[in-house]
């Protein structure tokens, strides 16, 4: 089982959908999505959870979580998404940088067409590492 960590600033937006695609798409026998931030927000941004609600993924209990070195250290792969430095360095795993923009503060336009890139991100991701759900 291979966890891979959405690590964005607050973890209120970005990684958060990004963990709800990836769970949502991944054959949960090879993968798994975590998300944190290095300065977590109190909750995650309305507007992300209506743009996520449009597409049957539901936020609205999502609570946000701290980058701590124990979580990092559960994952082999780690994909950031704008925390920069402050983004811990995770020996041994993978990492990928993913340069999308904030959702905070952003209309809704705005916040699904981030949705809808982290969508194609994750899809490739899963793709790429044969982690595709096996259809019988």
């Amino acid at each position: 089982m291979t966890t891979v960590l959405f690590a964005c600033v607050h973890n209120a937006g970005r990684s958060q959908m990004a963990a709800a695609w990836f769970n949502h798409m991944v054959d949960p026998a090879k993968a798994r999505a975590i998300s944190a931030g290095t300065h977590p927000g109190p909750r995650v941004h309305p507007v992300v959870v209506d743009a996520m609600r449009e597409v049957g993924l539901d936020l609205s209990n999502a609570a946000a979580t701290k980058l701590t070195t124990d979580l990092a250290n559960q994952a082999q792969v780690l994909i950031t998404m704008g925390c920069g430095d402050e983004c811990p360095v995770v020996p041994g795993a993978r990492r990928d940088d993913w340069p999308l923009d904030d959702p905070k503060g952003r209309t809704v336009v705005e916040v699904r067409a981030i949705r809808d890139e982290i969508r194609a991100r994750v899809e490739a991701l899963i793709a790429h590492e044969g982690w595709d759900r096996q259809t019988h």
